[in-house]
């Protein structure tokens, strides 16, 4: 028995547990709701690890221009059969019989120079080399140190556009994390006012339903008293089931709106959400030169246009560099030595020089690389007229832009006027219908204006904040702080 109790205080316990989780609510204010955002939605996630994408190329292009020190190798090196070599006597080459292994390590340290595509390298390495066939002991190549300079003549030079569009990508990745966190804010904005406005519908529906029940229940009494018609009967009950039907569907509605907010803000089951309107706006009003100066500045869709002009100037020059003559130049200079003993391949080092020209010259290629050149040439125009509209285009959207959220302010100011001029209406005719001055369907004209009224002040708010992040989005620029948006970006790659 003792157990049985014991269980069944255990029982109630996590179901207790779990019904106060359940019934855990959270009161959210929409400043709280914008914040918490950017702090753990998934959206935002999103954003950082794109960020830290871009961070990371950035860096790749950047060590490119650092000293890279390389260990290369080849262990073993084994040849097992015949080799062509130039015999004296005969003063021809013949083939003779080979049977090697050998084993050969380089330790180099390497600079790029970027603005004229030369390598520069000081290397050193060691050959172990022994004649198998022969059986002779193992030989000992050295070169100790020796310095290599490879200069390329009229070739397309990488790390020289490299450096052109590199920094203005990772410039526009920066403001692009930005702009990408005022998109976040703008889903925030459509989430949070979907849910204040299925709260809202709720407590209009129990509203609704409750005065149809007592409407209805007044109605039946004076249909009794001979004083109304069967057919106004008849309108109000028909008007008490479709609140009925509206309680249920605005329920259903609520329950899915918060879901989807709950989502967004990553949250658990557990929670509730319910959120406070904001009752304010700022007094805010927008300069359209100051937004177009601020979005030619910081806006990343500008520079994505720049990037893609760059990208297809890189293509051209690539192009036209490959129809014609490409040549490098190499040239070495250091020390050698061979030994049968290691210590003795470092000592007594002998002069080592190297210099050699490679070119390549096309002389028939059918048109290849004149084709190649018109059609990067061709992009290349296609890609300058395509920013110049994009240009065009874009100034065009953002005085849109501007005259709209110029106007959301008057807006919700005449919203909240009609809100508060329909509720008073609507009291004033009810009470009127309750003392047999109006007919029904004055008061059902009434109780739907109000509800219309109500929920068109909420699409005024959700309307005038996202034009509000929308035109942020679009500068990276605080108008009610006054400054440029900012954040941490050590911070996010860490």
């Amino acid at each position: 028995m003792k157990k049985i109790v014991v269980f069944s205080l255990i029982v109630m316990f996590i179901f207790f547990s779990k019904e106060v989780l359940a019934q855990e609510v959270k009161k959210l204010t929409f400043e709280e709701v914008i914040k918490l955002s950017e702090e753990q939605s998934p959206n935002a996630l999103i954003a950082k690890h794109r960020f830290r994408t871009s961070y990371w190329e950035y860096r790749s292009y950047q060590a490119q221009y650092l000293p890279s020190l390389t260990l290369t190798g080849i262990t073993p090196d084994f040849n097992n059969g015949l080799t062509k070599v130039y015999d004296s006597g005969s003063d021809q080459y013949i083939y003779t019989s080979k049977n090697t292994i050998s084993t050969m390590g380089t330790l180099s340290l390497s600079q790029n120079i970027g603005p004229t595509g030369t390598v520069i390298a000081l290397s050193s390495d060691l050959t172990l080399y022994k004649d198998i066939a022969l059986k002779l002991p193992v030989n000992y190549i050295s070169d100790p140190a020796y310095i290599r300079i490879t200069q390329p003549i009229r070739q397309y030079n990488t790390l020289k556009w490299q450096k052109k569009i590199e920094p203005v990508k990772y410039n526009a990745a920066r403001k692009t994390y930005l702009s990408n966190i005022e998109g976040v804010h703008m889903n925030a904005v459509m989430n949070f006012f979907s849910l204040a406005l299925a709260q809202i519908n709720k407590q209009i529906s129990e509203m609704n339903y409750s005065n149809a029940d007592t409407l209805y229940r007044i109605a039946k009494g004076r249909y009794q008293l001979g004083t109304i018609a069967e057919d106004e009967l008849l309108e109000m009950q028909l008007s008490w089931l479709n609140a009925e039907t509206a309680r249920k569907q605005a329920d259903m509605n609520l329950r899915d709106k918060e879901i989807r907010l709950r989502s967004f803000l990553g949250y658990n089951e557990n929670v509730r959400l319910e959120l406070i309107l904001p009752d304010n706006i700022p007094e805010l009003q927008v300069d359209m030169k100051e937004v177009l100066d601020l979005a030619l500045q910081n806006n990343p869709d500008i520079l994505n246009q720049q990037i893609n002009v760059l990208n297809a100037q890189s293509n051209e020059a690539q192009a036209r560099a490959s129809k014609g003559l490409n040549a490098s130049i190499s040239a070495s200079l250091g020390y050698s030595q061979q030994a049968l003993d290691v210590n003795a391949a470092y000592n007594h080092l002998s002069n080592s020089q190297l210099v050699s020209m490679q070119f390549t010259l096309p002389i028939l290629d059918w048109g290849l690389g004149k084709g190649r050149y018109q059609m990067a040439k061709s992009s290349l125009e296609l890609a300058q007229v395509q920013a110049n509209q994009a240009l065009v285009d874009f100034q065009q959207n953002l005085f849109l832009d501007v005259e709209q959220f110029n106007l959301q302010k008057y807006q919700v100011e005449i919203a909240a006027k009609s809100d508060t001029v329909a509720m008073k209406r609507y009291e004033v005719t009810k009470q009127r219908f309750l003392i047999g001055k109006i007919a029904v369907l004055d008061l059902n004209d009434a109780d739907s204006r109000k509800d219309q009224n109500k929920r068109a002040y909420v699409q005024a708010l959700q309307d005038y904040w996202n034009f509000f992040f929308n035109i942020r989005s679009l500068t990276l620029f605080d108008f009610i702080k006054r400054k440029p948006l900012e954040t941490d970006y050590d911070k996010l790659v860490q």
